[in-house]
This record gives structure tokens, sequence and C-alpha cells, in this order.
């Protein structure tokens, strides 16, 4: 390697919520640790007022970096959940399937946190604690036997055992490294925006299926909610071109009313739809986390989640070996952390792509299964337990992070 590389312990590639929880998490469990951040945009607080949608078992793991507090003052608990269905032209939103937020008395299964706030707290955490470099352009990556090295477009060369590419689903990284993905192009569009309503909406989150996908209503503090909605690919551009107070009659229509009088506060955005998961978590000093590794449906709120789960698995694995003085860059700690990733993201994706065929239907036939099934399963009390503690990412033999507890 050059003798005026700059050298560090891990280096992680994206300054997202990803990257910045896992370069706290390690800061905060190795004394001495060197965690380089590189981003190709100056790191900053989000601009927009959308949310995350934080399970409560990756709110756990904001609470072990003790972190979750300054979030919590301006975060927004889930208390239920309503879910309907109805088909092009019906007028009822009949309720097949509600559940109690709770995963356990007094805890919600998740809270709405906007991106702002929780941008602004890990940056606040992580502090002067690790060696930020950006904005900076990667041009080059390659590894050997005991280090990795990336070069930037100054001319600068970073190395260290491990690096971690957090920086999204066309991660640049993860194309240096030659892994592939399985992709399914959905041909939908995700739609989102925050309004504000007449009517309180109680904490509850609703999730109306039509056949074009989901349309969610996530609630905010006041009465304010995150819309997050699936439309066709001919049909997304529609929305996009209406002015805010077209917009807001139309989402009005879609909510049946149920929060009343509907404003538009931001610009509506969209984003196409598909799944696409890495062949490989992993190579030569390479680990890849968030959206860099998986991308799924947003049917079920779960793409951050899986992303700071991976933050919770790499961190443990990379600290556990830093403490065996082993080499936490290696084969062996990257095999490590693949094989705890791989099951729970795979399932994860089948789930949503399973849901969001079966619910994108506007077929009696399957319509009538569907919603008898979810007839059955909202009056199985033990099973909407358990989908409860699934959605909320509870676990009691996942990473340590995941418990509430320290590395």
């Amino acid at each position: 390697m050059a003798s005026a590389a700059q050298t560090h312990d891990v280096l992680i590639v994206g300054g997202g919520p990803v990257g910045l929880t896992l370069a706290l998490a390690l800061v905060q469990s190795a004394r001495g640790i060197r965690v380089g951040l590189v981003d190709r945009r100056p790191l900053s607080v989000p601009g927009d007022n959308r949310a995350s949608a934080i399970a409560a078992g990756v709110r756990r793991v904001f609470e072990a970096l003790g972190v979750w507090p300054a979030m919590a003052a301006q975060s927004q608990p889930i208390t239920a959940m309503r879910i309907t269905d109805s088909g092009v032209g019906d007028i009822s939103r009949p309720l097949f399937l509600s559940f109690e937020g709770d995963v356990a008395p007094g805890e919600a299964f998740a809270h709405m946190v906007p991106n702002r706030i929780s941008g602004q707290v890990l940056l606040d955490a992580v502090g002067q604690q690790i060696e930020v470099i950006a904005p900076a352009e990667i041009t080059a990556w390659e590894s050997d036997a005991r280090s990795a090295q990336l070069v930037l477009a100054d001319g600068r060369v970073l190395v260290a055992p491990l690096v971690v590419a957090a920086d999204g689903a066309q991660s640049a990284l993860r194309q240096m490294a030659g892994i592939g993905v399985v992709e399914h192009d959905y041909r939908q569009t995700g739609l989102v925006t925050t309004i504000s309503h007449e009517l309180p909406h109680d904490g509850v989150a609703y999730e109306h299926f039509r056949p074009a996908g989901p349309f969610a209503s996530l609630p905010l503090t006041g009465n304010r909610s995150s819309l997050v909605w699936t439309e066709s690919g001919a049909e997304a551009p529609r929305f996009l071109a209406m002015d805010k107070a077209a917009l807001a009659l139309e989402i009005e229509a879609v909510m049946g009313s149920t929060l009343g009088a509907v404003t538009v506060e931001d610009d509506l955005a969209g984003f196409p739809l598909r799944m696409r998961i890495a062949r490989d978590f992993v190579a030569p000093r390479l680990a890849l986390v968030g959206d860099a590794a998986h991308v799924v449906h947003p049917i079920a709120g779960q793409g951050l989640n899986l992303g700071l789960k991976d933050v919770a698995a790499l961190a443990e694995v990379v600290i556990d070996t830093i403490r065996l003085g082993l080499d936490h860059g290696g084969d062996d700690a990257l095999a490590r952390y693949q094989s705890w990733r791989r099951l729970d993201t795979s399932a994860m994706a089948m789930v949503t792509d399973g849901m969001n065929r079966l619910f994108s239907n506007d077929a009696a036939p399957i319509r009538a299964v569907r919603d008898f099934g979810l007839g059955l399963v909202d009056r199985a009390g033990p099973i909407k337990a358990a989908m409860i503690r699934t959605a909320a990412g509870v676990s009691g033999n996942g990473p340590k992070l995941l418990s509430g507890l320290p590395i």
C-alpha cells in the first residue's frame, strides 16, 4: 500500500442513518477504534418533513446507544393499525384486521420518527469520535489478504481491514466488488408526502389495500400523517402532476374522509419500486449493509428497519472479533455476519413480495380468499400477537443491540 495512505480500523461508505448508526455503535463499543466515514456529499441533516417507522426492536438499538430519548421527544408512537380492503369503484372500506400497537404493556410496536430529527441526533452523537471524509468521490476499491483500499478522486488513499458499503440501492462499492443482484421490477411507483388533517389520528395507522397497491397513513405528531402508497407505473404520473389542492381531494377520497379535510404539506415524491437483493452480502474485506444489500417492497415498512438490523449484527461481529484479537475484516468474521443476516432478509423479501402480489389484485376470487384469511387472523389472538412481534423485530436470539443491550 502507498506510504501516504490514511489508515483506519473500519471505513464506512455512506452517511445516511444506517452508516451513522454503525459508526456510533462501533465507537461506543470499542475504545480507541478508528472509524472513517466517507460520503460523496457533505454530511447534513435531511431537509424534508418526512419520517420513518422505527420498529420496537430497532428502537432498542437506539436505546442501547443512548440516542433514543432525544428522538422520542419528537416522535409519534403507533398505538394501533387498521387494515381495510376494497376494489375498483367500491364505496365502502370494510375493516378486516386490526392490531393494537403494543408488543408489551405500554410499549408501542413502532414509532414514527422525523428523518431530520433522527439525522440530527445521530450526527450530534457521533460528533468528533469519527473522521468524516466528505464530500469525496471514490474512484477505485481493491482488497488483499490484509486490508482494503479506497482511492478517492482527489488522489487520497484510504486503507482499513474492513470497508462497509452503506451507500444505498445503487451502491458503487457493490458494483466495484462485482457483487450481482437478484432483481424484480414491480412496475409500480411509491408515492410519499406529508399531510395535515382536520381530525386527530389518535396514534392509529391505516393501511388500505387497493388494486394498485397499499395506501398507508402513518401518524405523526399533531394532526399530521405521513402517506406512503403504491400506484401503477402508468397511473403515478397523474398524481405527481397534480397541484396540492387537487391532490388533497384525491387523498381524502382514498381515505374515505377518515381524518376529515386534508392539506398536503410536502411536494409529492415518487420512486420506482423493485426488489433488489445482493447475491452476496460480503466480499473480501467488504460488508454490505442497508439498501446496498437489500431493497424490499415498502408494503410492510421494513426497509430502514432491515438496514438497522444489519448494523446490530455487523457491529457485534466486528467488536467480538476485535476483543478476541482476531481479524475483524477476515473471511470468518464476514461469513458470520452474512449467515446472521441472509435468512432474515430473504424471508422479509419473500413476505413483502407475496403480500404485494396478493393484495395488489382486484380479482374477485382472490379478494374473497384474502379477506376471509384476514378475518380469521383478526379473531386469532395468539396469531395476531406473533405477527405484531415479528413486525416489531422483537426476538430473544438476535444481536444484543436489538434487545437493548450494549455489545
